[in-house]
């Protein structure tokens, strides 16, 4: 059985909030009446909605702010917008602000019976027809590559336009937008796909032994060295090398780099022998390369030499509409992985999903899928296979303790401090700024809201 079509109505008049909420009760819709923006946002972040009907001209928060934070928080729900004030310059700025549709008052139910129609129309059809959304939009994919946001589209044009040159490019973004993702793409796309990739995580190794992996060694060259080995260099001859977390290659290293992109050649360690390659170099890092410049951890000249063309991940949080296709995506991948046969998820499961900020971007997201898709007794996931740190605190959570608006206001303020901390890695010092506070303002948030960070 299908969910059912649920509205949220929202009017600062009482007799027009209850005709359009009584005309579509009757109408067999589910139907949610909210006074003010305000409260009508509360309703949208506690429960689910396909479509938000609401006024334009209210007290406090308007309808075309109210637009703009149900769009950001869920960018599949539709919003019409309703009002006296029926001027064409009103009618542009709802259609800008993101609403599917635009209505003058005095309402004629009719006609809004039927732009509703429409949209629960253009909703069945997004929803059973989301594999051949996806499909279509492979004209914007390369190599894997998924999403329709126009930052999406941005970095898969860079993608190709670099893909076939010689240049070094320099791949940012935060831990887990898919920077790996992206040097494979600009491989795979580029004369030197039938050549090999090596990939180096430069922080993940200790600085004894990072020089070794990259330029190898000779047979007694140090303790341990029992045979000649090859490095990261010699093995990627004619392809490509991605130095992951460049950023955190130690400044002897960052010299010896410097010279094999000037002079194409090395020396292996415990070796005077000159070895020539023909390597493209691709990195990445979710670190701050400026702020190491000018701290003296970064060269200037080995700087230049990699950043030769940017690309740059937005986080997923920024950029929501490549959400539902990500979900899709990481769902029949899963599922067939697993060999499970699962049709979806429950419209409250999605909206969970859609919801969330992820500060663990999209390798967070696959994650929540894969334990969803791993976990479900069902042909549906739902909203209790996923887990409780993606979930909104259930309703009437929020009175604990104090009003609603000061819980809601602190719960605000707890998830922004977990955000912050998940993004600095746990260093307050960076959270603090992240959150324009006082690291001592930062430490009494913590002990107040019982969150852990360790100490700068």
């Amino acid at each position: 059985m299908a969910d059912p079509f649920r509205i949220l109505v929202v009017d600062d008049e009482p007799a027009q909030l209850e005709l359009a909420g009584g005309f579509l009760k009757k109408r067999g819709f589910e139907t949610v009446l909210a006074e003010s923006g305000e409260k009508a946002l509360r309703s949208f972040r506690d429960q689910p909605f396909d479509l938000v009907l609401t006024d334009q001209k209210m007290a406090g928060m308007s309808g075309l702010e109210l637009v703009h934070a149900v769009r950001a928080l869920n960018p599949e729900t539709a919003v019409i917008v309703m009002t006296a004030y029926g001027t064409i310059e009103t009618a542009v700025s709802a259609i800008k602000a993101g609403a599917a549709d635009y209505l003058a008052k005095p309402l004629n139910l009719d006609e809004l019976l039927y732009r509703i129609e429409q949209v629960r129309e253009r909703h069945r059809l997004l929803t059973e027809n989301r594999e051949l959304r996806e499909a279509l939009q492979g004209r914007h994919r390369i190599e894997g590559i998924i999403g329709e946001s126009g930052q999406m589209l941005e970095v898969v044009s860079l993608v190709r336009r670099v893909a076939p040159s010689e240049a070094s490019v320099l791949i940012r973004g935060e831990s887990g937008t898919g920077k790996e993702l992206i040097a494979k793409a600009i491989h795979f796309a580029s004369p030197r796909a039938a050549g090999p990739l090596i990939r180096i995580n430069c922080a993940a190794l200790p600085e004894t032994l990072l020089e070794s992996e990259l330029f190898g060694h000779e047979k007694g060259a140090f303790t341990g060295a029992l045979a000649t080995r090859k490095g990261r260099f010699e093995l990627a001859d004619e392809g490509t090398l991605f130095l992951d977390e460049i950023g955190d290659l130690p400044l002897h290293l960052q010299a010896k780099l410097l010279r094999v992109l000037q002079e194409r050649e090395f020396e292996r360690v415990g070796s005077s022998q000159s070895i020539r390659v023909n390597v493209r170099i691709l990195s990445a890092t979710h670190r701050d390369l400026e702020a190491l410049l000018k701290a003296g951890q970064f060269r200037e000249d080995l700087y230049y030499r990699l950043n030769v063309v940017t690309i740059l991940l937005s986080p997923l949080r920024e950029r929501r509409q490549d959400l539902p296709l990500l979900i899709d995506h990481f769902l029949r991948v899963f599922a067939e992985k697993n060999g499970k046969r699962i049709r979806g998820f429950t419209h409250e499961a999605r909206e969970t999903l859609l919801r969330y900020d992820y500060p663990g971007n999209v390798r967070e997201l696959e994650n929540l899928v894969e334990r969803a898709v791993v976990l479900t007794r069902d042909e549906v996931i739902s909203k209790d296979d996923l887990p409780l740190m993606v979930q909104p605190p259930e309703k009437g959570a929020e009175e604990e303790g104090g009003s609603s608006l000061t819980a809601a206001v602190e719960g605000m303020e707890r998830q922004m401090i977990r955000e912050a901390l998940a993004r600095s890695g746990g260093v307050q010092t960076r959270a603090a700024e992240m959150l324009g506070i006082s690291e001592r303002a930062l430490r009494y948030k913590l002990k107040k809201y019982g969150l852990t960070g360790d100490d700068p």
